[in-house]
């Protein structure tokens, strides 16, 4: 029982994957094209597949959904919230 009030109380450390910047930047803008193409609100239905996981969310036209699928989720987020750090000199 002690490990496992060990395990509770430590603070796990991420360790970000190294990727190409530009791939993710480039998957992000054909998926938010496609979904714009087909009426969807890109920024919803991107955060809805981040938090779930659920390929649903992304649309299947213009190979959108297999293009996101080729990049962990957390991988997608570990750049945008880079980006936005960055962008906010943070």
């Amino acid at each position: 029982m002690n490990d496992q009030n060990d395990q509770i109380e430590r603070t796990m450390k991420f360790q970000s994957k190294e990727g190409n910047v530009s791939e993710v930047a480039l998957i992000l803008t054909e998926v938010y094209q496609a979904l714009v193409e087909k009426g969807y609100n890109p920024l919803d239905q991107i955060v809805g597949y981040l938090m779930s996981g659920d390929p649903a969310y992304i649309t299947s036209h213009r190979n959108a959904r297999v293009l996101v699928r080729k990049l962990e989720r957390d991988r997608i987020i570990d750049e945008l919230v880079r980006t936005y750090l960055e962008r906010e000199g943070l």
